[in-house]
């Protein structure tokens, strides 16, 4: 019975599903410093884009749009280091970086929020925090910097309750996973950073 009702899950949240598999992929390219993982994420983007737009989700719709962007430039920016170093190297974040960024993610936040509100989107201020924080995140990913993890998985353990509250089971269970991945990724770009770090000195 429970394998019958998996594939009517898969039948019925197809494109959840494909979104679910390529954004594991993805991450688990990134948390290895892969140029590979950047074209597999826009594709994730993507499909998200659609699956939360369905969902009423408007601010994570709205996010795919913005993921979109930062997932091109990071593809790019990331080459460009491969061509420069040999590799994927991980930088070091300011704190005046560090602090525009927690200020601009509350601003976003409010302002996604009030759009989102008249847009009548659901838990549009949560939601929308959501969204602002992980465009901090995904520009500290594009950018190589290691506190991208650590806010991965703060905005990711917020988004499993979110997701489970719109019945979206699959999407929780791969923010589930992306928590994991975001500890993994943490533990090897501190690593790198460290050894980087040795190397220069």
């Amino acid at each position: 019975m429970s394998w019958m009702l998996l594939m009517h899950y898969v039948a019925t949240h197809g494109l959840e599903v494909a979104g679910t598999v390529t954004t594991l992929v993805g991450i688990w390219l990134t948390t290895r410093r892969m140029l590979l993982c950047w074209p597999i994420v826009l594709l994730a983007d993507v499909i998200y884009l659609v699956v939360f737009y369905q969902a009423r989700l408007l601010s994570d719709a709205l996010l795919q749009v913005f993921f979109v962007v930062f997932t091109l430039y990071g593809w790019w920016h990331w080459w460009r280091g491969v061509q420069e170093d040999g590799e994927v190297r991980v930088e070091p974040l300011p704190l005046t970086a560090l602090l525009v960024a927690i200020v601009a993610g509350a601003a976003g936040s409010v302002m996604l929020g009030e759009i989102a509100k008249r847009l009548h989107a659901a838990l549009p201020f949560v939601d929308a925090s959501l969204t602002s924080y992980s465009l901090v995140a995904s520009w500290w990913q594009a950018r190589k910097h290691t506190a991208n993890w650590w806010l991965w998985i703060v905005v990711n353990v917020v988004y499993i309750g979110e997701y489970l509250y719109k019945d979206l089971w699959a999407t929780a269970l791969l923010y589930l996973c992306l928590v994991g991945l975001a500890v993994m990724g943490l533990r090897d770009w501190r690593r790198a950073e460290q050894l980087a770090a040795q190397t220069a000195s």
